[in-house]
């Protein structure tokens, strides 16, 4: 295919409107841990309740995602995958807004929870979509789109919550999600769909990935593929202030901007990976190196001497950078499952893993009193790189699959 035609097909409208709303999706996900710690003191949590206070509230947000995860994918199987886009930004849009207007934490639980089941159907559509519009030799390309761009909206998250008060940040991120929903209107559906729709088949039964054992295998697997991802996203970043006093800094480190230049690498990361999977056509290899990477540079983070700020900062990027294969994550999840089950796959196997990060913080503060902070993380981290490598080994290899296909 020329470079022409593979960027007429990458500028068609789907591409860019998934690739945008992911971005206010991600935005929003990790706007959160951004505003963690001067959130919740507005609302008059004390110092040493801020960590498990913040613990309550993302695994309540990342509830919100593991339930919408299962609801938008049966939905966009059976109703079609614009169904979800329009949903799910409406919902997450209005939650964020909501957001802004909160005065307790019991408030604030309960919106980041309904914010959650919004933000959960955002990235399994477009992954959806992008993969069915586009021809086979190029759609790495398109979800290396829609994810970099994506991780554009975590980094302006910090940025906006610099220049402005929290709750102005909230607002600004339910304004862009409204204003993408007149985009959506521009949106056509994928033909892979089309097609199907007519067929006499089961379409977004989620029974169907539990009552076979091939297809409950594959699912299972492309999960624990994902899970070292958010225990660098969940832990390692998330309480990065608490990690930074734990390996000797004096200096205080900013959340907010462990999140911007671990997203700032991931950016590059992803552009990379998705480039190396196109050149050497597989999906396996380049996310087994990448694994390899992440768990080299979690070691980095936990045990290495830092003596300033700015070279924690540094293991951050780095960090970020090896995150990148999420990009080759959520392809492969969208290719292995055909049409009629493929939206559930890919919106609720992102979504599960997101929610894994409230076995692993919880895991981490139970461990915490015992082990100690860096101790405990590097367990559950050597868990997870162990588990993930071990499920990419009986995968199977995604990047020529024809997606033409049902279950």
């Amino acid at each position: 295919m020329s470079q022409k035609s593979t960027l007429q097909h990458l500028v068609q409208i789907p591409v860019i409107v998934a690739a945008l709303g992911y971005l206010v999706d991600m935005y929003d996900l990790f706007l959160f841990s951004v505003v963690r710690v001067n959130s919740l003191k507005s609302l008059g949590v004390s110092a040493d309740q801020l960590l498990p206070e913040g613990v309550f509230l993302l695994n309540t947000q990342l509830a919100g995602l593991l339930i919408g995860g299962v609801f938008w994918g049966i939905l966009g199987d059976k109703k079609g995958r614009l169904s979800i886009l329009f949903g799910s930004i409406l919902m997450y849009s209005l939650a964020n807004i909501a957001n802004g207007f909160v005065e307790t934490v019991e408030q604030y639980a309960f919106l980041r929870f309904i914010a959650g089941i919004g933000l959960a159907g955002e990235l399994g559509a477009g992954i959806t979509l992008v993969s069915e519009v586009l021809p086979k030799e190029i759609r790495g390309y398109g979800t290396t789109v829609v994810a970099t761009m994506g991780l554009v909206g975590a980094i302006m998250a910090n940025f906006v919550a610099d220049w402005f008060d929290w709750r102005v940040s909230y607002f600004v991120g339910g304004g862009m999600g409204l204003v993408l929903l007149i985009l959506r209107l521009n949106v056509f559906e994928s033909g892979l769909f089309e097609k199907v729709k007519s067929r006499k088949v089961q379409k977004g039964n989620i029974l169907m990935l539990f009552n076979n054992r091939r297809r409950f295998t594959k699912y299972l697997l492309s999960i624990l593929i994902g899970i070292p991802l958010w225990f660098v996203t969940g832990v390692l970043m998330t309480f990065s202030p608490e990690f930074g006093k734990a390996v000797g800094l004096t200096e205080p480190i900013l959340a907010g901007k462990c999140v911007m230049f671990a997203f700032s690498g991931q950016i590059v990361g992803d552009i990379v990976s998705g480039l190396v999977s196109q050149y050497l056509k597989s999906r396996k290899k380049v996310m087994g190196l990448f694994i390899l990477l992440s768990f080299v540079f979690m070691l980095a983070y936990l045990l290495f001497p830092v003596k300033s700020a700015d070279s924690f900062y540094v293991i951050c990027v780095l960090l970020g950078f090896c995150n990148g294969y999420w990009t080759i994550f959520i392809t492969i999840a969208a290719e292995l499952f055909g049409t009629n089950l493929r939206a559930t796959v890919a919106t609720s196997v992102p979504n599960v893993v997101r929610g894994t990060a409230i076995i692993l913080t919880s895991a981490f503060v139970a461990l915490k009193p015992s082990l100690g902070i860096i101790n405990s993380a590097v367990l559950i981290g050597t868990v997870t790189v162990i588990i993930a490598l071990a499920s990419l080994y009986f995968l199977e290899e995604t990047f020529t699959k024809d997606l033409n296909y049902e279950e």
